[in-house]
Parts: structure tokens; sequence; C-alpha cells
């Protein structure tokens, strides 16, 4: 694995995730945090792709750590910890595999051969079974996070006490 290359994906998942938080009218404090929540989460999940993990579980500890690092960065920041995650998890959507099943459902309506048309059915079915569960671990990633440290909030011990 080439480390130049690997730290280029993290900066351009980082641009990605400040876009789609600009995108999302996001205060100006919560942007570095952002773009380093939305890297590491990315960076995650290829490295764990790297190492011949599925991409469904890749995923989903990547979806898990941007969970968990909004929950610390909302702290830090005085902003919801939602405000963090939903912009740094957005570039890890499967456009491809989203792409691929629509592209071979389209297919599907032109395609006379039988042998043919069980080919680009069944990579239909993947692809798009492929995005279904991705985004499936992608909403449970970040949300179980976000629910488990729900509890305690540093504004809910303040108020205890």
């Amino acid at each position: 694995m080439d480390v130049v290359l690997f730290l280029e994906k993290g900066v351009w998942l980082g641009i990605a995730a400040i876009g789609f938080a600009i995108l999302f009218n996001v205060p100006r404090r919560a942007l570095l945090s952002i773009f380093i929540i939305g890297a590491l989460g990315g960076l995650t999940k290829f490295l764990m792709l790297e190492y011949k993990i599925g991409i469904v579980l890749a995923v989903l500890c990547g979806a898990s750590l941007i969970g968990f690092l909004s929950v610390f960065a909302a702290h830090r920041r005085n902003c919801p910890p939602i405000t963090f995650a939903i912009p740094a998890v957005i570039p890890m959507i499967p456009g491809l595999f989203a792409y691929k099943a629509m592209i071979g459902i389209i297919e599907l309506t032109s395609e006379k051969d039988p042998v043919a048309y069980s080919k680009i059915f069944f990579e239909s079915v993947n692809n798009g079974l492929t995005t279904f569960f991705v985004l499936v671990v992608l909403a449970t990633g970040v949300a179980i996070p976000l629910l488990i440290t729900r509890k305690n909030t540093v504004k809910r011990i303040q108020t205890e006490e």
C-alpha cells in the first residue's frame, strides 16, 4: 500500500466532507473537525478494504468511528454531534454500486438472450443488495454511537449535580 496515495484519499475524503458541511450551512468552528472526522472515517474503510475485509464490515467500522468522533467533537466545539456525523459520512455512500445496479436494470429491459439476461440480472441484484446493506450499516454505524452516548451528555451531567 502506497502511503502517499492513502493520505491523498484522506485529504479528498475530508474535502468532500467539508463540501457537504458547507452545503448544510454548518458553523465555521466545526469545519476542521468535520474534515478530520471525514478523513479518518473514510481511511478506516479503505484500510480495512486493503486488508480484504468485506465492504459492509469496513463501512460499519468507518461509520462507527465517525459516530464516536462526532460525539467527542460535539463536546469540544459546542455543536450537536449530528453536525459532525452527517457531512463526514456522506462521502462513504456507495454511489458506484447504486449506479451499476440502475444501469443493469435498464439493460434488462432490452436484453433478449436468456444467458446474458441472467448474468445482468444477478450482477444488478448483487450491486443493489450491496448498496442497500452499505446504506444500512452507514446509518447504524453513525446512530449507535450517538445513541449510546446520548445519556451521558455534559449538559445532563451538570444539571443532575
